[in-house]
């Protein structure tokens, strides 16, 4: 019997939790959902509400140390996404763009390059408001990374 396939959600700030248990629930999946305090989730057997220590990486260090094949993680923490596709997982943020081992190392530059124009003062903005693209972009990349899963002999 071939391994399941999981996903974690890095859930605070998330906005697609909806979206995931959608698909999830479609293919039968099983669903953690990992934040810093309690959060409301659907009642369903599949998912499962994980609540972490208030450290402030505890959500990230619990979801890297489950991350492997197999796995889905969702997240748009870049340092996460390293640590979770280092691991073998398949990775993706809430916009729908996939973090891959040929684009991780880009997206780790471009954070740490955003991070010091932010404390030199060069950049006082923050990210693009979320949108309904993102949101369309996400439910493709999601099912396409599930899809191939199965592909790979991954049940759901």
């Amino acid at each position: 019997m071939s391994p399941p396939i999981e996903i974690l959600v890095d859930a605070d700030a998330c906005p697609v939790k909806d979206e995931i248990y959608r698909v999830a629930a479609r293919h039968g999946l099983r669903t953690r959902v990992v934040a810093n305090r309690p959060i409301a989730i659907p009642r369903d057997a599949l998912i499962e509400r994980v609540v972490v220590g208030a450290a402030p990486d505890a959500a990230d260090d619990w979801i890297a140390g489950e991350a492997q094949r197999g796995v889905v993680v969702v997240t748009a923490d870049v340092p996460l996404a390293h640590r979770c596709v280092s691991a073998g997982a398949d990775v993706i943020a809430p916009t729908g763009k996939p973090f891959t081992a040929s684009s991780i190392g880009m997206a780790l530059a471009t954070r740490d390059l955003m991070q010091d124009l932010r404390e030199a003062g060069a950049v006082t903005g923050g990210p693009r408001p979320f949108s309904p693209r993102d949101r369309s972009a996400f439910l493709q990349a999601l099912d396409l990374a599930i899809v191939r899963l199965k592909r790979a002999g991954f049940a759901a």
